[in-house]
């Protein structure tokens, strides 16, 4: 591996030496070979030469989605295409994707990280990974295919969909390891429920899982359904893709380490972008340190969460927490700011409810109105209006508004064939 595991316990000002020491170097270059960072500082009299480490950080504007599909597709490339070994890009779906490239050492970092990665999840070498992520323009399969091989895993690059083989491929090939999104998790775990089939035979034991916003009640269901450890990767596509941040499988529920060395991290307010203290809630922004095709200072991510120290435990990289949410997906429901997990931790708290669920918002009588779609076992219609009452009223008391709820037949709900889940059906715009 390219890295040094000590780079994870490094002390902290030496850290802070070693980020600096990338920082100003990655200014310099992108001043003189990226227009956009130079028009950026000379509208507000930046010199590259004011930037002298890690903390004059805040001192240079926010690089958000919008810049990057206005200089699409190439635009802010930082090196020639003749160097570029490989290009990804967003899927596009709310306008011009979002296109990324990668030098060889770019994809050497990508690889280095992702194994960082897995073998905080708990995978080693000689261990075969089913990567049920998608292969193609997404950084998913191809990220965690080159990270598992650099860790020396076998790599069964299954992708995304099809159920069917999924589930011949996890009894027969025996991986240890199997990585893909949260819901496809659950979709994987319930098909084997649905057919009969005990999961306890499997040898999988480890589940990496990322790409979208979960939480501990999805966890909870994987790993009782697949019988493993279920732990959260976190990237994106603009940063480097999966491997920014990884959860230790023996620190589960504490956070997510982030590899600091390549990717400093700052969690700012939402409205003003001041930088918020460790711990408090806000967007989080990355600055990647060692990029060389398409490295951003200070981008913008949308994603809301928190960082902190957390001295206590195996490294000293600082963690994340849970992604709660998107800022641009918060919903406003009557004057209340709503992110769908809040739900999801309720019905969580809540016996007798499945993990799979879907918010339904309308405006009803001109008032905004949310009904939770929401699976229970088989039961009853007096148990299951029991239920319904129990949850809307925990719903009320924890979050402050007053939600509709219907409870739905097992498999009734849509659930993931393999990509991202949508748990948000937002009809008031409709």
């Amino acid at each position: 591996m390219l890295y040094k595991p000590s780079i994870e316990t490094m002390p902290l000002e030496k850290l802070r030496a070693l980020q600096s020491q990338r920082l100003t170097d990655l200014v310099e270059r992108l001043y003189k070979t990226v227009p956009f960072y130079k028009a950026q500082f000379d509208a507000i009299r930046l010199e590259p030469g004011d930037i002298k480490n890690i903390d004059d950080l805040s001192k240079i504007p926010f690089t958000r989605k919008t810049d990057l599909r206005d200089h699409y597709p190439y635009g802010l490339f930082a090196k020639p295409m003749d160097q570029i070994r490989r290009i990804h890009a967003s899927s596009g779906t709310t306008g011009k994707p979002t296109v990324v490239g990668y030098t060889q050492n770019d994809l050497e970092i990508f690889d280095e990280v992702v194994a960082r990665s897995l073998l905080a999840a708990g995978a080693r070498p000689g261990m075969k990974l089913h990567n049920a992520y998608g292969y193609g323009l997404f950084t998913g399969g191809l990220g965690m295919h080159g990270g598992a091989t650099r860790l020396g895993m076998a790599v069964i690059p299954v992708s995304g969909g099809m159920t069917e083989r999924q589930l011949t491929i996890l009894q027969d090939f025996k991986p240890e390891v199997i990585c893909c999104t949260p819901s496809y998790a659950q979709t994987l775990s319930d098909e084997f429920a649905r057919r009969g089939i005990s999961t306890k035979d499997l040898a999988v034991q480890f589940a990496v899982l990322g790409a979208e916003p979960w939480t501990d009640a999805i966890r909870d269901q994987v790993e009782a359904g697949l019988h493993v450890q279920a732990t959260n990767i976190y990237g994106l596509s603009e940063i480097i893709g999966p491997g920014v941040s990884q959860e230790d499988v023996d620190e589960k529920g504490t956070g997510s380490y982030i590899w600091e060395d390549h990717f400093f991290p700052e969690v700012v307010d939402k409205d003003t972008g001041d930088p918020l203290p460790y711990g408090e809630e806000g967007v989080l922004v990355f600055t990647t340190l060692s990029k060389q095709a398409f490295p951003l200072l200070r981008y913008w991510t949308n994603d809301i969460c928190s960082i902190y120290y957390d001295h206590s435990h195996k490294r000293t990289h600082i963690k994340m927490s849970a992604i709660k949410g998107r800022a641009d997906d918060m919903l406003i429901i009557r004057g209340v700011n709503l992110f769908h997990t809040q739900v999801e931790e309720v019905i969580h708290n809540t016996g007798g409810l499945s993990a799979n669920y879907r918010l339904i918002v309308e405006k009803v009588q001109n008032m905004d109105q949310v009904t939770v779609e929401v699976e229970s076992d088989q039961r009853t219609t007096v148990e299951n209006e029991n239920l319904a009452a129990g949850l809307k009223s925990k719903i009320k008391a924890t979050i402050g508004l007053s939600m509709q709820i219907d409870i739905k037949a097992p498999g009734s709900i849509p659930r993931s064939e393999g990509g991202k889940l949508g748990r948000v059906l937002d009809k008031r715009n409709v």
